[in-house]
């Protein structure tokens, strides 16, 4: 009787400790991210947090992937990352993490520029400045299957995304492949043409907030007051009014731009203002079909992690189901409390 209730009190040392009423949640400049700050700095985050008697610490960091790597060593409970992303770093890492919002999917955002041609085909035989094992390079791959090419086509050069524009300007490089705001800079220059972008690939770069799935299981608060926060500033931002205006002229100021910079963005991203349109895409059939490219791309790639048999070994779950190994489950698309949103019951 005496070590039971040893055992019962462990236990609910464990329980306390993983509850908690004070989080912090990290993201990073880009177009679908900006309302996080944004959300921070106008008290909604903070709103929702009251609401539900927590604290929530807003965080921007902006070295992207720096960002993602504190996440993963359990710096922060939730950040803002892709699902490649979410896919080969915190999962591969052993650290199961659940993406709460997809909040949208790029659709012109990221593509591939070659300098005086005009065909995607041309890009045989050539140099290619991007940033390595990045969604830059995901997406080369899948513009090269589009013609009938691969990566053996081509030469892959590692470029800071810092370096992109300054090196293309200077004409040394013949082809990149670059994000926005770099790529409609890039795309100035009178002899940059866009051979492919990721409105092509709809649906495959995904821009999500991924949680802890044990922090989010032990505080569904967390999850509630994160999810609301975010659709009310999506609420805010869609619309035409003065409000919404300044709104997004405060995101693109934040992103150094301006209104019309920043709106130029928007239109190439897929932004779910609505928490149904995000739960259209994640209850779909393409999703797990889209995660297993990714994870295809990823394997190849070697970002599995040295121990990993095949693309598969890594789990991945949404609405329909599981790709990969079931056993290892450590990334999840849960539509539980975009769904509330949805139902108003937040």
């Amino acid at each position: 009787m005496k070590q039971l209730s040893i055992a019962a009190f462990a236990l609910l040392l464990s329980l306390q400790a993983q509850a908690a009423d004070s989080f912090k949640i990290c993201w990073s400049i880009y177009v679908g991210w900006m309302p996080w700050g944004y959300g921070a700095e106008q008290k909604i985050v903070d709103k929702w947090a009251d609401k539900y008697g927590i604290e929530i610490d807003v965080v921007q960091i902006n070295d992207y992937i720096e960002s993602i790597n504190q996440y993963t060593a359990g710096e922060f409970d939730a950040c803002t990352m892709t699902n490649m992303d979410a896919l080969t770093i915190p999962a591969a890492s052993g650290v199961d993490s659940t993406a709460l919002i997809v909040g949208d999917f790029s659709n012109g955002n990221d593509g591939v520029i070659l300098r005086g041609k005009d065909s995607l085909k041309d890009i045989k035989g050539q140099r290619v400045n991007l940033v390595e094992l990045s969604v830059s390079h995901y997406l080369l791959a899948r513009a090269l299957e589009s013609v009938g090419m691969s990566e053996a086509d081509v030469q892959v050069v590692n470029t800071s995304d810092a370096d992109m524009v300054a090196l293309y300007n200077s004409g040394s490089v013949s082809a990149v492949t670059t994000w926005n705001p770099l790529l409609n800079t890039i795309l100035e220059e009178e002899d940059a043409n866009k051979v492919f972008d990721s409105s092509q690939i709809p649906g495959e770069i995904m821009d999500l907030l991924v949680i802890n799935t044990e922090t989010l299981k032990a505080n569904p608060k967390l999850g509630k007051a994160l999810t609301g926060a975010w659709y009310e500033i999506m609420g805010v931002m869609s619309t035409d009014s003065a409000a919404g205006k300044a709104a997004r002229t405060a995101m693109g100021v934040a992103s150094g731009t301006d209104l019309a910079g920043y709106d130029a963005q928007l239109a190439s991203t897929k932004m779910f203002y609505q928490p149904t349109d995000a739960l259209e895409l994640v209850n779909s059939d393409e999703l797990l079909a889209t995660m297993k490219k990714v994870a295809e791309f990823s394997y190849d790639h070697g970002l599995l992690g040295e121990g990993a048999p095949d693309a598969g070994f890594i789990g991945i779950e949404g609405p329909k189901g599981t790709y990969g190994d079931s056993g290892n489950v450590k990334l999840r698309f849960d539509t539980t409390y975009m769904q509330m949103a949805a139902d108003g019951k937040l």
